[in-house]
């Protein structure tokens, strides 16, 4: 019998797409256990926006939450989401520090680790793939993806020969990744064809989202064309900027005669779970109408869904939402003139607060923002095509030219560790803690503090209880 399998997010991509990440563990840790037993190929749970919002927003260690998600998930794949040399964050880091960043990862329970580079620039998930290989357990996957986007130069073509480049360094299965769900019937067909033909029996992995409403007939599509597995969100967490369902692609395979290896009951009871949860955040605007509903206009913006409610937010918290289109428009100007980067992170955020600036300010490229010129300096890798010249003049002057991103890795300090020890003193209590100052200094700083606070705070209360 033919086998799709199926990946869930409904613990990382389907909660940061529909309500940027907002999704506390403590929400959903007591439907692990059956979560465990329903035959998943892997459940997302990590990686991404997770761990920023652990520490910036949810007050909860991220690797706290591995280690809980390990625990309570015994069974299952653990998969998370890597950005290649940026890790998790938002710019690019030492060689030194991404491979104790996927040591630590295993170490604490990842047994699928999806690496990416916002460019398709490979030279930037080399280092990332060589530490998976080296800390690899007989349970570890590393997944090679590829950032999907159209394009002038972004080709059918251009991506088989990206997919058989990725096959060449090492990886083990391979993932496109389509983050605005802008892929067709017809593009996928196609491109999975031609991408099988040229690898051979390597896994390939379909990610989309149901923002402009293809997702589903492009799934079928993938299907026919012998995708091996497809990722998915349980329905109440699905569709909108979301993934499509997983009970739906459930029932729909069942009626092809594909075994996706699920258990009926078992995701239904997870849906039945998270409609709750969902509703929660519904009443309390933290998952926003706009987020669930569908945008044919992302047809033309290329806009993923993670990008998308990050954008809402962002123009509610400055009372900008009525500037939401004008942002929407400017997109695709903004990317143009950047040399078309497919709208992933950390391009993607780089590029919607880009546009969103020029709108508010009124005026195209007064303020730019320093990390849109640290790309255009080189530091993140890359173009897909040229970058305008008149933003690389703007940015590095006349006949200025960009640096190889790569060299500038090598050359980072690498004593990122000694200086976290020295910044944090007492309020690192492991190397994980380390690890979390030097992705995200400030707010993991002041989440070891509102730590140790409540830490002493609690033994105040129990002591007076006595």
């Amino acid at each position: 019998m033919k086998k799709v399998q199926i990946t869930e997010t409904v613990l990382r991509d389907a909660n940061q797409s529909l309500m940027a990440t907002r999704l506390p563990y403590a929400d959903y840790e007591d439907i692990l256990p059956v979560m465990d037993k329903a035959g998943y190929y892997s459940v997302e749970c990590w990686g991404g926006a997770t761990f920023d919002s652990c520490l910036r927003y949810l007050n909860e260690d991220p690797w706290e939450r591995l280690r809980n998600l390990r625990k309570n998930l015994p069974n299952c794949r653990l998969q998370m989401l890597l950005r290649g040399q940026n890790l998790l964050g938002y710019k690019h880091y030492h060689d030194d520090v991404v491979e104790k960043f996927i040591e630590f990862s295993i170490k604490n329970g990842i047994d699928v680790i999806r690496i990416f580079d916002a460019l398709n620039d490979f030279r930037n998930i080399k280092t990332a793939l060589e530490a998976t290989q080296k800390y690899a357990t007989d349970k570890t996957i590393a997944s090679g993806c590829i950032s999907y986007t159209q394009s002038p130069v972004h080709t059918v073509d251009k991506y088989i020969e990206m997919c058989k480049e990725l096959k060449s360094m090492g990886f083990q299965t391979i993932c496109l990744k389509d983050m605005a769900g802008t892929m067709t019937p017809y593009e996928a067909e196609h491109l999975i064809k031609g991408i099988k033909d040229a690898v051979g029996d390597m896994p390939l992995i379909l990610h989309t989202h149901s923002t402009t409403g293809m997702a589903y007939m492009t799934l079928t599509k993938a299907i026919d064309a012998g995708i091996d597995v497809i990722d998915t969100a349980t329905s109440c967490f699905s569709g909108g900027t979301s993934q499509p369902a997983t009970e739906t692609m459930f029932y729909a395979l069942q009626q092809y005669g594909i075994d996706s290896g699920l258990d009926e009951e078992a995701i239904n009871k997870v849906n039945d779970y998270f409609k709750p949860i969902k509703q929660k955040y519904v009443d309390n605007g933290q998952l926003n109408p706009k987020s669930m509903a569908t945008d044919a206009q992302a047809l033309v913006y290329k806009v993923p869904g993670g990008m998308l409610s990050n954008m809402i937010a962002n123009l509610k918290d400055m009372n900008a939402l009525d500037k939401f289109d004008d942002a929407l428009k400017e997109i695709p100007e903004v990317r143009k003139d950047l040399g078309y980067p497919p709208l992933v992170t950390p391009l993607s955020q780089m590029v919607g607060n880009q546009a969103v600036t020029n709108v508010l300010v009124g005026e195209r490229y007064k303020n730019i923002s320093k990390e849109v010129k640290n790309y255009i300096k080189g530091e993140y890798g890359i173009a897909p095509a040229p970058v305008s010249e008149e933003l690389i003049n703007k940015v590095l002057g006349e006949g200025g030219k960009p640096v190889d991103c790569r060299d500038e890795d090598v050359k980072r300090t690498g004593a990122e560790f000694e200086d976290a020890k020295k910044a944090l003193g007492d309020l690192a209590r492991s190397e994980e803690d380390l690890m979390s100052y030097i992705c995200f200094p400030d707010q993991a700083k002041k989440f070891f503090e509102y730590r140790k606070a409540k830490e002493e705070n609690e033994a105040v209360y129990t002591i007076e209880e006595m």
